[in-house]
């Protein structure tokens, strides 16, 4: 039995099998390794380029030299950099980490962008220092203008944009301005008198607009045209002005003019 084992085993069949088989081996596992390395790209070390500070725009041909391509992850708001700066990147560059990649790896990046919606809080009937600091929270600007009312002193009668009211999670942008109409009640509340006498028309109407919460009724019985108006000059008023005389908040303050004025 062991002499016809070893017989077959230096038989020229036996070693031509052998061979063949080592031969399909060898090439079969040349051929895998092939494979695999055009596959995987084995021993092959690009360097990341550092994108950071760059814009989105610019950097598609420095990716396409280095066979490489990008990916926007996410748009971060930064208003102090011009739209689609990149602000991260994934892999960082090679030269801060040492590390290479292969060919066609994706650069995730995130860029960066300037406008970003903010929902309008409900604020009517809240009180102004509440309405104030969640303006601020929400990154708003804001203006107060006030309007006389014993109900709704210091709170908000109304939320306006661009001089329109605005409704609840409305979205607008970061740092819009949004005004405020504040109730406040002017009951016993008094000024101080303004001299208007020899100011123009529009000169009078902006010191008593200053004032607050009083009217402005304008006379002038001589001026036909605008050009009269705009060059009449007050010669009276009524209440009539005294050196420290007050009036009531709310007092129409009229005034007579002429476009004749002498002093």
């Amino acid at each position: 039995m062991l002499k016809k084992l070893l017989n077959y085993l230096t038989s020229k069949k036996f070693v031509f099998n052998l061979l063949a088989i080592i031969l399909v081996y060898v090439v079969g596992v040349w051929a895998l390794k092939v494979y695999l390395n055009s596959k995987t790209h084995f021993a092959q070390k690009i360097e990341v380029p550092n994108l950071i500070g760059d814009n989105q725009n610019n950097i598609a041909d420095k990716l396409m030299n280095a066979h490489l391509s990008f990916e926007v992850l996410d748009s971060i708001y930064d208003p102090t950099k011009v739209e689609g700066t990149i602000i991260e990147q994934d892999p960082m560059a090679t030269d801060s980490t040492g590390i290479f990649v292969k060919e066609n790896r994706v650069i995730r990046i995130r860029v960066s962008k300037r406008s970003q919606l903010v929902e309008m809080p409900d604020l009517v009937d809240k009180s102004q220092r509440f309405a104030e600091s969640i303006l601020i929270n929400r990154n708003f600007r804001y203006k107060l203008e006030y309007q006389p009312s014993s109900e709704a002193h210091g709170a908000v009668i109304e939320q306006l944009y661009k001089g329109k009211s605005i409704t609840p999670k409305t979205k607008l942008p970061i740092g819009s301005r949004i005004t405020l109409i504040v109730g406040r009640d002017e009951t016993g509340v008094t000024l101080v008198l303004p001299n208007l006498y020899g100011l123009t028309l529009n000169e009078a109407k902006v010191r008593v607009k200053n004032m607050g919460s009083m009217e402005f009724l304008p006379v002038c019985p001589d001026c036909v045209t605008s050009a009269d108006s705009s060059k009449a000059r007050v010669i009276s008023q009524s209440p009539e002005f005294t050196e420290g005389g007050i009036v009531s908040s709310g007092t129409t303050i009229s005034v007579y003019a002429t476009k004749n004025f002498s002093e």
